[in-house]
């Protein structure tokens, strides 16, 4: 059974906003608007950016491009893993073509 989306009240930089979202992300909903607004409030008691939209575009920046580097680190650690395994099974089939 598909559960129907529900609101949830998120407080960001002392605004509420009421996003509908499934039950089972509302956790990680409220963690991601919990993050942003750390950062939000981080920039602005900052005092080097002024305005509420430009510290949102500041802080969507800033987490956009930690998400860049953590996707760039995940394909690399990819890539050596898909190279470990690729070795190991040329070991197996040596060691079981030569026993």
């Amino acid at each position: 059974m598909i559960k129907k989306p529900q609101p949830v009240s998120l407080i960001i930089l002392g605004k509420e906003y009421l996003i509908s979202c499934p039950p089972e992300e509302q956790d990680e909903l409220t963690r991601s608007a919990l993050q942003l607004d750390q950062q939000m409030r981080k920039m602005r008691d900052s005092g080097k950016i002024a305005g509420p939209d430009r510290i949102a575009v500041m802080a969507a920046l800033n987490l956009a491009h930690e998400l860049q580097l953590l996707k760039s680190e995940n394909a690399h650690l990819h890539r050596s893993l898909d190279e470990c395994l690729a070795k190991l099974s040329r070991k197996l089939e040596n060691v079981l073509e030569n026993p």
